[in-house]
């Protein structure tokens, strides 16, 4: 597209749509797809990406914290259940209760809390318990006390558990036994509930890579991140067949063209130091803006269909690039950032990162426009 601002993360929301509908075909009869809009929406922004996935009919969303939570109600998620994956500090119960969020609960002196103010509210506060499988993070570790502080829960007037799930630590691995590990005593732990009279209507442990892997361990849900966004979260190898695609791109211009003589130094600190007439492009992009200082002097742009290899230091709103190969650069020709000839993918193997690294860390200063082809 043509640019006519500094920058802008261009979010393809029909690339969106289409792997919605990739997902959805992964899945078995009557399950339902979670959509994951944590760190706003993996960097692409919760009210721009809402409606399109609204319009693709997903009814249930997942967050990190309950501030994203109110950011989906206010752009328009007014009924659908609204999950909140992390922690929620007992000052913001009230929060949760105004905004119809539902917690995740791991302690029994938290459900305890959360069912006292929400009988001062006069409501019945939806939860989800957490269960801790082998992730270590946060959730309750199956065992005999925890079977009895979840029925304890279970019996608190104002709190009603709607929920259960865990996360796999490595459902990317196809050759280790962690995730049947981890699945099974998840549902060893349904199945112990059950037999004490608590019956809990859904329950969910498949997340991005076990949507592309692992059809056995797909329960009432799974909770779509890094697939929604064409973010690749397993070998690399087996990315291309899964047909998903990359719904942000990042682009800028060209600010300044120049010729610079063999032996000059380019940027802070001379790190660079031209071996040959060189012909240099200011960028008018930098790490405020979220791109990487670790690409200096490694990474590479794309103009005119050509790679572009950053000459210096990355610095907080510039960088420079070599065009000496590109023939008939000039003031305000497209910069591919992200996109075609430099993917997300390709930009974190680069910095050695993962890819929700790379897309959550593009700064708020720099425009989401949000396009359909």
């Amino acid at each position: 597209m043509e640019l006519h601002q500094r920058t802008a993360a261009i979010i393809h929301l029909d690339r969106l749509a289409a792997n919605i509908e990739n997902i959805r075909r992964r899945l078995k009869p009557g399950v339902e797809l979670m959509a994951v809009v944590k760190g706003d929406g993996y960097g692409h922004g919760i009210p721009g990406i809402l409606p399109t996935l609204q319009r693709c009919g997903v009814k249930r969303f997942a967050a990190a914290i309950w501030e994203e939570g109110v950011s989906l109600r206010q752009s328009g998620a007014e009924t659908e259940p609204i999950l909140i994956l992390g922690d929620t500090r007992e000052e913001q119960y009230p929060e949760l209760i105004r905004y119809r969020l539902t917690p995740t609960i791991f302690s029994l002196a938290a459900a305890e809390k959360l069912n006292e103010l929400a009988r001062e509210a006069n409501v019945v506060q939806p939860v989800h318990i957490k269960l801790d499988t082998g992730m270590r993070r946060i959730g309750f570790v199956p065992s005999a006390e925890a079977i009895e502080d979840i029925c304890a829960i279970a019996a608190l007037p104002n709190v009603e558990i709607t929920g259960m799930f865990t996360h796999f630590a490595r459902a990317d691995e196809l050759d280790r036994p962690e995730t049947e590990r981890q699945f099974d005593l998840f549902c060893r732990t349904v199945e112990a509930l059950k037999t004490r009279g608590v019956s809990i209507p859904f329950i969910h442990t498949a997340n991005s890579p076990s949507i592309l892997l692992r059809p056995d361990v797909q329960l009432n849900a799974v909770r779509a991140g890094d697939v929604l966004y064409g973010l690749c979260p397993v070998d690399e190898d087996i990315w291309p067949e899964q047909g998903l695609q990359e719904v942000l791109t990042w682009e800028t211009y060209v600010v300044l063209v120049k010729e610079v003589p063999a032996g000059a130094q380019i940027g802070y600190g001379g790190t660079c130091v031209t071996r040959r007439p060189t012909t240099v492009a200011t960028i008018p992009i930098g790490f405020a803006d979220g791109y990487d200082r670790h690409l200096s002097n490694r990474g590479a742009v794309v103009i005119r269909g050509k790679e572009a290899p950053i000459l210096g230091r990355v610095c907080m709103d510039q960088f420079m690039v070599d065009v000496t190969d590109i023939p008939g650069v000039t003031r305000g020709d497209t910069v591919t950032l992200l996109g075609e000839g430099m993917s997300i993918l390709r930009m974190a193997n680069l910095l050695d990162q993962n890819v929700d690294e790379v897309v959550c860390h593009i700064s708020k200063r720099v425009p989401r426009i949000y396009v359909e082809q």
